[in-house]
Parts: structure tokens; sequence; C-alpha cells
């Protein structure tokens, strides 16, 4: 007995155990299950629309088996995934390749709130290393069983796509997530690239300066940003001018009101496609709609019938461009035009300040790199927009990727590089001096006093008033001694007042 007393005694206690246990830090399994949610939310939410949408359809023909497997290829596709149509009349299978963009974002969301949770450095965060390969694993993990399911289905997936983008989506998304759960540091290049950079020439090497690197991404972004929203405004313009064609292609598709809102959720998923495309258009190339068929601001050539759906209805008509259309070149102007604004606001940051200012040979230079990176991020814009759509006519559906990217940086280092030196030179004139009103001090004059008035002699006071005169003998009562004194006062008897 003394020797179990003895034994228990020597046991560390347990409250410290557990507050130990629960201040550790979470291991790589938990990492994996934290991307094994972030997957099984996005495909829950896939799942749920597709069943929703399944139940109130009127002609629910594929069963809860093939609304399922209709949910598992739509999460593919919002990552980029090329699906196989195997239903064909002709029998073979065709392709669908247009990802919808609107799509990507849900995933890309989940995977980055996954990441970030699990490296918080002010939490019980893991390391980098460890937080972003267990979520990036555990997403992986759900895809590959979620393709394998889609595979089954009338709509599956291409297995090299669904093998290159599902995990591209997740590395990228995951890295940002950790990244951004550290707070976004800046820290040096590696040593791999820090010796790329330091072999180049030493006239190219100070480029490579983070000052001039952030110039051009943001004069790139910049140039963009204002493309594509460009391209969203004449997507709309073209809905309202082709109002009548849209309804109409509501109609056709489907009668009933929950086809019409499925077909307006594709619509909207669509609508940063859409807004690419129209970017296309105003860059000149356009975009093609089957093979041998382009629609651009120039002409829209004949191509295949399309089929009844709201943004295709958006499409300009058939035969050559009219002044309506080739004011859509507005839009790749106004990009270049951004693209030199912010270039400039790096080289020329206060008005009329030469000496924080860039030289005309650096300027011309980030704008002309700024204008390269714009053209490259709007071929990657253009490459993720379209896709076939089908076999033979319609295996090129979208902008093609190298005539976009090319027509943006024509038309960016065009208007983008005289635009930047045209506006450094602007910003730094040399100011006149501009005339300044002079305000005199206030000075108080002395005010004019007004000339006394002259005194004026009042009047002598009467010596006396009515009736003092009278003499005190007089009955004032007695009305006829009144009448006798006044009168004899009248005729100048004594006692009279003197003349005035």
């Amino acid at each position: 007995m003394t020797q179990i007393t003895h034994r228990s005694s020597s046991l560390p206690p347990l409250k410290p155990l557990l507050e130990r246990a629960r201040g550790r830090s979470p291991g790589l399994a938990t990492c994996l299950f934290g991307g094994a949610v972030a997957a099984g939310l996005g495909l829950g939410s896939c799942a749920v629309l597709v069943m929703v949408l399944w139940i109130s359809s009127p002609y629910p023909d594929s069963g809860p088996s093939g609304a399922l497997h209709v949910a598992a290829s739509l999460w593919l596709t919002a990552h980029g995934t090329e699906l196989i149509r195997t239903d064909t009349f002709s029998g073979v299978p065709a392709p669908v390749g247009v990802t919808p963009l609107l799509l990507v974002v849900l995933p890309g969301w989940l995977v980055h709130r996954a990441a970030r949770d699990a490296a918080d450095p002010e939490g019980r965060g893991m390391a980098v290393r460890t937080a972003w390969c267990g979520v990036v694993g555990g997403y992986l993990l759900v895809g590959t069983a979620a393709t394998l399911y889609a595979a089954g289905g009338e709509l599956r997936p291409s297995w090299v796509s669904a093998a290159v983008q599902v995990p591209l989506v997740a590395a990228v998304a995951g890295a940002v997530g950790v990244w951004t759960a550290h707070g976004r540091p800046q820290r040096p290049l590696p040593g791999v690239v820090a010796r790329a950079v330091g072999a180049l020439p030493e006239g190219v090497r100070p480029f490579f300066v983070r000052r001039y690197l952030l110039a051009v991404t943001r004069a790139a972004a910049a140039g963009t940003l204002a493309l594509v929203g460009g391209g969203a405004l004449l997507v709309a313009v073209s809905l309202v001018l082709h109002g009548g064609l849209v309804r109409e292609s509501f109609a056709q598709v489907t009668d009933v009101w929950p086809g019409r809102f499925a077909v307006l959720l594709l619509a909207v998923a669509l609508a940063p496609n859409a807004a690419v495309w129209g970017a296309a258009y105003g860059l000149g190339p356009g975009f093609a709609l089957g093979t041998g068929s382009v629609a651009g601001p120039l002409a829209v050539g004949a191509g295949p019938l399309l089929p009844p759906f709201p943004l295709l209805a958006a499409v300009p008509a058939e035969g050559p461009g009219s002044p309506l259309t080739w004011a859509a070149g507005a839009v790749p102007v106004a990009a270049g035009c951004a693209v030199a604004w912010f270039t400039v606001r790096a080289a020329a940051p206060a008005y009329g300040e030469r000496g924080e200012a860039w030289s005309l040979g650096w300027t011309a230079l980030v704008a002309g790199a700024a204008a390269v990176l714009y053209g490259v991020a709007v071929a990657v814009l253009a490459a993720l927009a379209g896709g076939p759509m089908g076999v033979a006519v319609l295996a090129d559906f979208g902008p093609v990727w190298w005539q976009a990217g090319g027509a943006a940086v024509a038309w960016s280092a065009g208007i983008g590089v005289p635009g930047a030196l045209a506006v450094r030179a602007w910003r730094l004139r040399v100011r006149r001096a501009a005339p300044r009103w002079v305000r005199l001090p206030r000075v108080r004059l002395p005010q004019r006093r007004a000339a006394p008035a002259p005194e004026v002699a009042a009047p002598p006071a009467a010596e006396f008033e009515p009736y003092d005169f009278l003499p005190g003998g007089v009955d004032w009562h007695d009305e006829a001694a009144r009448e006798t004194r006044w009168a004899a006062l009248r005729d100048g008897g004594e006692g009279s007042p003197p003349a005035p």
C-alpha cells in the first residue's frame, strides 16, 4: 500500500498535461482535415445547387444519381477541368472546355482560407511547409475521389485536365493563404534568382530593383482592369441593343421557370468570360464563334448556327462593321492611358520635383515592360475564358490567346510609352509664378470726428409762468376779478409781462 501511494505521488499532475496538449500546435493530420473540409464545402455547395434544380425540374429523367454526377463534374469545372460529353447525336464524345470564371472564386477562396487558418502564426499555426502541404494534400484527396465518381456520368472529366487543373488551383490558393497568414512579407530574392539577376548585363540589372518591379506590376494590373472593365461595358451595351433577342433566347431554351433560372445562373457564371470576350473584341482580333468565323469590330463572319443563349444573343449581326462597332477601340485606348498614368505616378511622384523623377529612358523602359506584362495577362485571361464546345466546327470557341495578347501589347506600347513620357513632361514642367493677391495689413485710419454743434443759447427762462404775475390778492375763483385784471394787463398797465 505504501509503495502504491509512493508511486502515485511521483506521477505528474494531470492539469499541466492538459494545458500543454491544448497549447500544442496542430499536426499534419489537422491540416489534412482542413483541406478535406474545404474541398467538401465546395463540392457540397455544387451538390445542393444541382439537387435543388433537379427537384424543381418538371422532367427529372436522370434521377438523383445523375444529378450528383453532374454536381461532381460542375465542381471539377470550377477548377478549369475540361469535361467530355458522351451523349451526342453522332456518338463521338465532344469536349466542353469553356470554364465559367466566376465558379473559380469558390474553390480558390475555400483553399485560401483553410491554408490561412492552418498557418496562422498568432494562433496555434503550423510551419509554412507543413500547413501548405497538409491543406493541399487533404484537398487533393477529396478531388481524386470526386474525379473517380464523376467519371461514371454523362459529363466525364478529362483525366489529363483534372490531373493538372485541380492541383494547380489548390497549390496557388494555398500558397497565397499561407503568405497572407504571415502578413504578406517581402523577403529578399531566393539564391537562385539572385544569382540569375547578378549574371545579367550591368545595364539591365538595375531594372530588377523592387521599386521598378512594383511600378511595372501596378501599371500592368491597372491596364488589365481597365481593359476587362471596358469589355464588360461593351457587353452590357450590346445586351441592351439586342434586348429583344435576349428575351427570345430565354423563351426558346425552356418554357418552365426552373429551367430559365438555371440558364440565368449559367449566364451570371459566364459574365467574366463575356467581359474578356468583349475586351478581345475591342482590341481588334475579336473572338471565334467556330472554325473560320470571327466576330470583331471590323466585320463579323458567317459561322455555325449558335444555340439560343442570352450572352450569345448579344453577338453583332453578320456583316461589315459600322462606326458604332469601331467605337469599341476606345477600350484599349483607355487601357493604354491607364498604363501610362500609373507608370508616371511612380516615375514622377511630385509635381515639378525633377530630383525625385526617373530619367526618360527608365520611364520608357518601365512603361514598355508594363505593356508586355499587360499583354501576358490578357493572353492568360483569353486562354481561360475560351475553349472548345465540341468537335469540328465548334473546336474553336472564344478569343485566341496569342492574338489577344499580341494586340494588347501593340496597343499598350503604342499608347502607354509615348503617353508616359508626355505625362512625365507635363508633371515636371516649370510652373510660372502665379500672381498672388497681396493682402495688405489692416491700418486703422484716424476717424473723423464730427465738429461739435454750436451751442445754441437756450431761450431765457420766463421770469414768470402764466398766472404767476397775477397778484396774490386776486381771487382766482372770481371770474369777474380775473377778467378785470387781465384787461388791465393787456392795456399796458403795471405788472404787464415783457414783450417777447
